[in-house]
Parts: C-alpha cells; structure tokens; sequence
C-alpha cells in the first residue's frame, strides 16, 4: 500500500452518461416496463448506500470524506445512486503499533459490508499485507530489545571445564 488515500467501492458498476445529481421529477405516467427499471433503480440505490455507509461506519477516522456516487437518471426523471465510493487513509502509521491498528481498521472498512466487491477484497489483501510487515518490523524490535537486555533465545552455557 502506498501514501494517500484508495477507494474501496461498491460491486455496482456506473453506467455510462450517468448525470448529475438533482434532477427533477418528471410528472408522467410510467409504461409498465418503465416502472419495473425504476423499481430496479429504488433497489440498487438502497445497496449502494448501504454498502458505501458500511465502509464509513467502519472506517472511522481514516475515511478521508464522505461517500461518493454516481447516479443514472430513471425514466421517471429521478437520479439513482449506481454506484460508489468511500476514500480511506492506507498510508502507514509514524510507529509499526500504529501502523498494525491502522491496517487493522482498514481491512475491516474494506469488508464491512454485507457482499464486499472485489476492489473492497483488494483493499482487504493490500491492509493484510501492510498488517504483516507491521508485525514483522515489531518482532524485530522486540528482538534487538531482548538482545540488548541479553535476553536472546539462544539457551545460556556453563563451561564446567574452565
């Protein structure tokens, strides 16, 4: 994992010419086939933010904002969230402690959701790497630690002979 920030998004994928959000309404009747793609619309928003205030629910601090999405307009003029994103801080800690909590809380950010997408689960191996190079640089220091205390693991010896 690198400095900065990544996305762990949802598994929807973002239709193209999706607009902006904040459309209004338009006041017709629906075809029946209409209907049913806004009722699919109604769906999918729902899972999008719920997936996306997972992520944030889990993130804590290290949720750089909010979430973001992008929508796609329905037949009924309306704005649909299709898909999202919640940038998080991966970047390591100032000690290998900090470093290993905050792998930690970012692998359970990029898993909170129900169906993790594979960017979540891509997020989730990077954090489990930097989690065991935290680990790694603490047993190591815990060893120059103990052998600067003579405390190595190596068994101490009596030379009876001498």
């Amino acid at each position: 994992m690198g400095l900065g920030a990544i996305s762990t998004s949802t598994a929807y994928a973002p239709q193209a010419g999706a607009p902006a959000r904040g459309a209004a309404p338009a006041q017709q009747e629906l075809s029946p086939e209409d209907q049913a793609k806004v009722e699919q619309l109604k769906a999918r928003d729902l899972a999008v933010r719920q997936h996306e205030q997972a992520h944030l629910a889990a993130a804590g601090s290290l949720a750089v904002s909010g979430a973001n999405y992008t929508y796609q307009r329905g037949p009924n003029g309306v704005n649909y969230a299709v898909g999202g994103e919640v940038n998080i801080d991966t970047s390591p800690g100032r000690t290998p402690e900090e470093t290993l909590e905050k792998a930690r809380q970012v692998q359970a950010a990029a898993l909170a959701p129900a169906e993790p997408s594979s960017q979540d689960r891509s997020v989730a191996a990077r954090a489990a790497q930097l989690q065991q190079q935290a680990q790694a640089e603490l047993s190591a220091k815990q060893q120059d630690v103990a052998r600067g205390y003579g405390l190595s693991n190596q068994q101490p010896t009596i030379d009876v002979y001498a």
